[in-house]
């Protein structure tokens, strides 16, 4: 009986675990692993937003540094074929959302992505954390992802005959 307990006792402590988790994982196949400590120590940047007619100030990592923890490209390296370059995101419930690499880069865009870990000044609750991606200028919330759990860096270029730029 004791096994038991001590065995589902483990099985829910590994749930929790993973659930304050981010995968990453790089084109070429890639893997890390941030946990909320993690993501909290990192730099963050701060976005205000408006989602479904109330302001928020959303705090974060900003996406294109968790992506370089898997290799993903930056700055002048996003050109050619690194265009085509997608992020998926995918959320616990198996939501998902995907932006253009270039879209993550603040060398490429004004807009910023973050990976937030907090709200208003608090932890992000239990409905939305432990971590939310963000778009700063999105019309909608709709790529505003809650209870995120992958990211994944995804070359979608096929191969063609017109000769590359």
């Amino acid at each position: 009986m004791k096994a038991w307990i001590l065995a589902g006792a483990l099985a829910l402590a590994t749930t929790q675990a993973n659930a304050q988790t981010l995968k990453l994982e790089g084109q070429a196949g890639q893997h890390a692993v941030v946990t909320a400590a993690e993501l909290a120590a990192l730099p963050h940047e701060t976005i205000k937003v408006v989602f479904h007619g109330q302001a928020h100030a959303f705090e974060g990592a900003p996406l294109a540094a968790l992506l370089a923890k898997v290799g993903a490209p930056a700055g002048e390296a996003i050109k050619g074929r690194e265009l085509a370059t997608v992020v998926r995101v995918t959320a616990r419930d198996g939501y998902q959302v995907v932006l253009g690499l270039a879209e993550t880069d603040p060398g490429t865009r004004a807009g910023r992505v973050i990976v937030a870990d907090r709200e208003d000044g608090r932890p992000l609750g239990a409905d939305d954390g432990p971590f939310r991606l963000v778009v700063s200028d999105d019309l909608r919330p709709a790529r505003s992802a809650r209870q995120v759990e992958r990211l994944e860096v995804l070359n979608i270029a096929t191969t063609s005959e017109r000769p590359a730029r």
